[in-house]
């Protein structure tokens, strides 16, 4: 296969900036919500048939709350961030 039939790959398209205040919270929730209802799940009913199915459940009706609440909560929490946390100097 010559270097002309190797097929190129191009690069995606990013979000603009201004969508950070919205994508942030949005992995943020995902993640997050999974981890928590997982080890959750797994500490309320254990290992069983049908574990990942629960799960799955219970991190749908996690991340519905997680993500608007985290939208609602992280102005706050970057402000008591700045308050606690120096600031660099410029």
């Amino acid at each position: 296969m010559s270097r002309a039939d190797t097929p190129t790959i191009r690069p995606r398209r990013k979000l603009p900036a201004r969508y950070g205040a919205i994508v942030t919270p949005l992995f943020i929730s995902i993640l997050m919500s999974c981890i928590v209802s997982g080890i959750s799940t797994l500490n309320g009913i254990g290992l069983i048939s049908g574990f990942i199915e629960v799960w799955m459940q219970a991190w749908g009706t996690s991340w519905v709350i997680a993500f608007p609440i985290l939208i609602i909560v992280l102005p706050v929490v970057r402000r008591l961030v700045a308050a606690v946390v120096e600031q660099p100097a410029r």
